[in-house]
This record gives C-alpha cells, sequence and structure tokens, in this order.
C-alpha cells in the first residue's frame, strides 16, 4: 500500500511539474527523453545484425554502461563485455571492420540481448535494480518467448540466478542454461576464464 502511494505521489508530481519521464518499455525504469533515445538507438544497432533464426541467445543482465562495451556499437570498439563475448565465441577482430565482425557473430546464429535492455541509472542500489528487474521480467519474458524464440538461451550473468528458475518455468519453448553451469559467465577477467569450454559447449549444442 505504501509503494502504491509513493507510486501515485510520484506520477502526481510528474505531471505537476511536467516532468517528460515515463517507463522505458526496454528495461523498466522512469526514462529521460535521452534515455529512450539512446534505448531506441541501441535496439537499431542490435536489430542490425540479429539472426533470421536466434541459434544461441546470450543473455545478461543489464546492457553495458559505456558503448565502447556494447557490442553491437558502430563504433566497434570491442571492450568489456563485448571482448569477453567474441573471445568466448573464438570470433576474432584482428585486421576486422566492426561490420565484419557483427556480420559473422549474426552467421553463426548468435544474439546477444540483456533481460534489462538499458544501462542501471545512476544512483540505484543493487536492492533497487533487483526490483526494477522484478517488475520488469514478464515484460522480458514475453519479448524472449514472442520476439527472439531462440534455440537455446545461455544466461551470461550470474547475477540472473535468482531469476533462473522463472525463465526455465516460463514456457519459452527452448532450454535455459544458468550461468552456474555455463563457461559463458563472463564475470572477472577474460584472461582466466575457460573460452576453449565455451566453444565446446556451443559446439555440442549444435549437434545435439
Amino acid at each position: 500500500m505504501i509503494a502504491l502511494l509513493r507510486e501515485a505521489a510520484l506520477r502526481f508530481s510528474m505531471a505537476s511539474t511536467g516532468s517528460s519521464l515515463r517507463h522505458c518499455d526496454g528495461c523498466g525504469q522512469l526514462a529521460s527523453p535521452e534515455h529512450l533515445a539512446r534505448r531506441l538507438q541501441r535496439l537499431e544497432c542490435a536489430t542490425r545484425y540479429r539472426p533470421i533464426h536466434i541459434q544461441t541467445l546470450l543473455l545478461g543482465y543489464t546492457s553495458p554502461v559505456n558503448d565502447s562495451d556494447f557490442l553491437y556499437s558502430p563504433a566497434g570498439h570491442f571492450e568489456g563485455e563485448a571482448q569477453k563475448v567474441l573471445e568466448a565465441v573464438q570470433l576474432s577482430r584482428e585486421g576486422q571492420s566492426a561490420d565484419t565482425v557483427l556480420a559473422e557473430f549474426q552467421r553463426r546464429g548468435l544474439m546477444l540481448t540483456h533481460l534489462l535492455e538499458c544501462p542501471v541509472e545512476p544512483g540505484l542500489s543493487d536492492s533497487q535494480v533487483a526490483q526494477v528487474l522484478e517488475a520488469h521480467l514478464p515484460r522480458s519474458i514475453a519479448r524472449l518467448r514472442r520476439s527472439f524464440k531462440p534455440r537455446r538461451i545461455i544466461l551470461i550473468s550470474a547475477d540472473l540466478l535468482g531469476v533462473l528458475g522463472a525463465l526455465q518455468n516460463a514456457d519459452l519453448g527452448c532450454p535455459v542454461f544458468p550461468a552456474s553451469s555455463s563457461p559463458f559467465s563472463l564475470e572477472g577477467s577474460p584472461r582466466v576464464m575457460d573460452f576453449s569450454s565455451a566453444r565446446q559447449a556451443v559446439a555440442g549444442l549444435d549437434h545435439a
């Protein structure tokens, strides 16, 4: 009841001050026009390299803050999460343009997305982010089921273990592999990850 009253008060405050904030359909956070513009830009970039039939959907927690870490960024810096994903699937960047790298990622039937499609807004605590994810989860599950329709989903963040049961029981039409047993868990440094196991896992799934 208190939460409902707070939400009603927030909406009243927004309306009375003429605020343009509203809930983002990609992450469920209250979003400024700048937030929404960035979400649409990233969505457009990712859609450009979406396979017709997604074989393996790599699913993260939240979209990275820095554009250089965002796999589908046109700049193609491929740092952070983007770097780890490419190394995990043994996709070389040397001497290749961003378009060439991402086109090959697409050709392999791979797609990367996140339950929260936007970076976390500054100032939110871990518990607040968890609440945002919980509230947004039904919309995220609907998107996985109706839009992506992958052959399999592999979690790449241990932060998603809390919603693993919900994902596995959501009738997504495909298996969901948890981060705890998945070699794609991208926590920590890529230098200490067993990328050969990651590649073997994909190869084994493709022949299953």
